[in-house]
């Protein structure tokens, strides 16, 4: 088992890049969930302070496409008269 670990001289430098690089995937890890728990809190505050008319639901960002008048229609399919 010791000649597992020393591995012919190697073994220092292979276990403490292990070792570092366990500990910055935990790190990592710690750091992205307490930064969603905030970014959690920071949304709930923001959704109770505002303000109540807000609360509606928004109109969509794109204005929606309306059909093309019977006049374009026809206009554009016949194409230009020679």
């Amino acid at each position: 088992m010791r000649e597992f670990f020393w591995m012919d001289g190697y073994g220092p430098y292979v276990w403490a890049a292990y070792a570092l690089t366990f500990l910055v995937v935990v790190g990592l890890l710690l750091q992205s969930w307490w930064y969603a728990r905030k970014r959690s809190a920071e949304l709930a505050e923001l959704r109770e302070r505002r303000p109540r008319r807000a609360r509606a639901p928004m109109r969509p960002l794109r204005a929606e496409r309306r059909p093309a008048t019977e006049d374009a229609t026809t206009a554009s399919a016949s194409g230009p008269n020679p």
